[in-house]
């Protein structure tokens, strides 16, 4: 017999905000075990402070232009600094707090642009709960599809994330440092993880836990210095660094140039006839430089869209 406990709460986001939007730009595919959406409710596991796992429901009412957030917390033990949090949380997952007024009044003077800022109004752009979450995704995607990392974090949390039972089953939390930290290498081979990716995860999860790496120092560095730190980590090159830097840190004008699928929604979006390289994809959004990372997610957003993931309006 389940014996959930229950609390509440009501956010408010910045207007314009779209839930559904901006928890695919999380998903990013339809089989994400992670961030979880029905079409109504955003779901995720998360863990307290306490080490018990909590599941937390989002939903949105009212009107696009006063738009309010209903959450719902389901745990079983102590409540003591859930509603906290939570609430620290969606502020990363959801962008709840970020204005994008200077993104709109410039697409609403750029011809190109206007057309999926208007499509995708009320997107928020997230960040990932955790910069550590953030290199493990971009360790799990290197060289592999956006469909077969997902996989492959998918089995990586259900193998080591804390498992919180609920009404509609059993899921899990992303894994935490301390989950990862003592992983079998064997066992992620078993996952298709390769021996590097196996130890490069694994490295990065003990010099955490050893307190030999404190990955929220970086986030007071400039771009560079940012960039040249990550890059010093194993398992980290340009891509995952600038994949970093805009999904971990909320840098929004950072355009990871070296991600093939998005030089490829680039390319159909602006109609060139050959293939971008890193240099091209710099040169191609020039003229929206101070949005790069906004580019990319609304590029993502028309991806999904026109792969019929999302429903056109």
């Amino acid at each position: 017999m389940l014996d959930l406990k229950q609390l509440a709460l009501t956010l408010t986001p910045v207007p314009p905000f779209r839930l559904d939007l901006t928890a695919w730009t999380l998903r990013r595919r339809p089989d994400n075990c992670v961030d979880r959406w029905d079409g109504e409710t955003y779901r995720r596991v998360l863990v307290a402070a306490n080490g018990e796992p909590f599941e937390i429901a989002v939903t949105q009412f009212g009107p696009r232009a006063a738009p309010q957030l209903r959450v719902t917390i389901h745990y079983r033990a102590s409540s003591r600094g859930l509603c906290r949090q939570t609430a620290a949380a969606l502020e990363r997952l959801l962008g709840i707090h970020l204005r994008l007024d200077d993104f709109y009044r410039f697409a609403a003077r750029d011809a190109k642009l206007k057309p999926v800022a208007q499509q995708f109004r009320g997107f928020k752009p997230p960040r990932l709960e955790s910069l550590f979450e953030t290199l493990v995704n971009a360790m799990a995607c290197q060289q592999f599809t956006l469909t077969v990392g997902i996989r492959l974090l998918n089995r990586l949390t259900e193998r080591y994330g804390q498992a919180f039972v609920g009404a509609d089953g059993i899921f899990y939390a992303f894994p935490r440092p301390q989950d990862l930290a003592h992983a079998d290498i064997e066992t992620l081979r078993a996952m298709q993880f390769s021996y590097q990716k196996a130890r490069y995860i694994t490295g990065l999860a003990q010099a955490i836990v050893r307190g030999e790496l404190q990955l929220e120092e970086i986030n007071a560095l400039d771009d560079a210095r940012a960039l040249a730190r990550l890059c010093e980590l194993k398992g980290v090159g340009r891509w995952t660094a600038e994949y970093c830097l805009l999904r971990g840190l909320g840098r929004t004008h950072i355009f990871p140039a070296d991600d093939v699928g998005a030089r490829n929604h680039l390319q159909r979006w602006l109609g060139l006839p050959e293939k971008l390289n890193y240099a091209a994809v710099h040169q191609a959004i020039q003229p929206w430089k101070n949005y790069g990372g906004l580019v990319y997610f609304h590029l993502l957003l028309k991806s999904l869209t026109e792969k019929a993931i999302i429903a056109a309006e």
